[in-house]
């Protein structure tokens, strides 16, 4: 880069929208210079159910991060989750084509189209081609290029999403005069921040809990595995609390945050908190132990769709990094705690990178946006193939056309 280029971040989720500017100047650095945010409405579990509220408070936090910028975005990255989002593995095949069985970038091309040619419904588009692993003539290798065999696999994790779900998302950012250069999925803009190449190469599991749903993605060998999303947040907490305690969402969120816990623990079986916790009118007691109880079971409910869906890949072999959770409802007291028996593996809580000396930024909520940042920089360090299947595959490039954007 010859010159300095202001990307935006952008996360339309169910309960705030976020925006972070970055500027990425000629020596590839990348510096936060703004934040935006904004109460999100027309979102619901992760996905836009009315389009004209999203927009208005999207463009709400793109005008205030521009302002505590002092500058203009010039291109977006923008993260996507909810439950119509899905994937699978898929493996391509070729035959090695020189006589010496030597194999060379032709050949890698074509067992990675192969990978990726598994044509898709009508209603559906590819999200991101991530590469998995290679295989030569059976046998499992970091890099085939230059190695001798007879046949290449190429393995892919792909993710897909719903057509209409994915336009009205980059509508939302183009009404505002900006493109929409990458869409990445949740997750995987926040494993890329939280998550170590140590243990990625290990193996391990990054969880994002937004308020309306639940990213994960798994690592091995320095790969992403598998990836997902599940339709429980903090909001089910919340809304569970409201309901088992009969408070509105309002107080019931108060209390989650002020005295939540999702485990129960019985030194605390005889204590109260109050409802307001201020002595106001109407302030009313309200049992610790209930708080407790009704909170660890959504958690294990969470924790147990987890491993049900991930199986046999969820286990202390496959992952010595254990979980990391991240994103707003990472930080309810205890989560951890209540995650560790269920899932049989080592569970913390997600750290922002050492260089974001914000400690507002620091929050885990801020995950998935500074992992869109981290996109933009890979991005613009290189434009070859294999860096694109690694950083989230340009969808945005790939479907303008069936958008008619951009």
């Amino acid at each position: 880069m010859s010159q300095k280029r202001i990307i935006g971040a952008v996360e339309i989720g169910t309960s705030k929208v976020i925006v972070l500017v970055g500027e990425l100047d000629g020596r590839r650095h990348l510096n936060i210079i703004g934040k935006g945010q904004s109460t999100s409405h027309g979102v619901r579990k992760g996905e836009i159910v009315d389009l004209k509220a999203a927009a208005g408070c999207t463009h709400a936090a793109l005008i205030a991060a521009e302002k505590n910028a002092g500058a203009n975005i010039e291109g977006v990255y923008l993260a996507a989750s909810g439950s119509h989002l899905a994937g699978f593995a898929n493996r391509g095949v070729t035959n090695v084509s020189a006589s010496d069985g030597s194999i060379r970038n032709a050949d890698v091309a074509r067992a990675s189209a192969d990978a990726k040619s598994k044509a898709l419904p009508a209603d559906r588009v590819y999200v991101h081609h991530m590469r998995t692993g290679s295989l030569v003539d059976g046998r499992r290798v970091d890099n085939p290029l230059a190695m001798v065999g007879e046949r290449l696999e190429m393995t892919y994790w792909h993710v897909h999403a719903d057509e209409r779900k994915i336009q009205n998302m980059i509508r939302v950012v183009n009404g505002f005069g900006l493109d929409v250069e990458d869409v990445i999925v949740s997750s995987i803009a926040s494993g890329s921040i939280i998550a170590s190449q140590e243990e990625k190469a290990a193996g391990v599991l990054v969880v994002d809990i937004g308020s309306g749903a639940s990213d994960y993605v798994l690592y091995r060998n320095g790969c992403i595995q598998r990836s997902g999303v599940i339709a429980v947040g903090g909001d089910h907490f919340t809304n569970d609390l409201s309901i088992g305690l009969r408070i509105n969402a309002s107080n019931a969120e108060n209390i989650k945050h002020r005295c939540g816990k999702a485990i129960v623990d019985k030194r605390d079986k005889q204590e109260q908190v109050l409802m307001y916790g201020d002595l106001r009118i109407g302030d009313r007691p309200i049992p610790r132990n209930a708080i407790y109880r009704i909170l660890h079971a959504r958690a294990e409910e969470l924790f147990m769709i987890l491993k049900n869906k991930l199986g046999s890949a969820l286990n202390a072999q496959n992952l010595p990094g254990g979980v990391i959770l991240t994103g707003g409802g990472s930080a309810l007291h205890s989560l951890g705690e209540a995650a560790r028996p269920v899932l049989g593996v080592e569970v913390r809580l997600g750290e922002s990178p050492s260089w974001v000396r914000d400690i507002a930024l620091r929050r885990p909520e801020y995950a998935t946006v500074f992992g869109l940042l981290y996109y933009g920089l890979s991005a613009q360090q290189s434009d070859d193939d294999d860096a694109q299947d690694v950083a989230g595959g340009g969808l945005f490039q790939r479907v303008a056309k069936i958008f008619n954007v951009g």
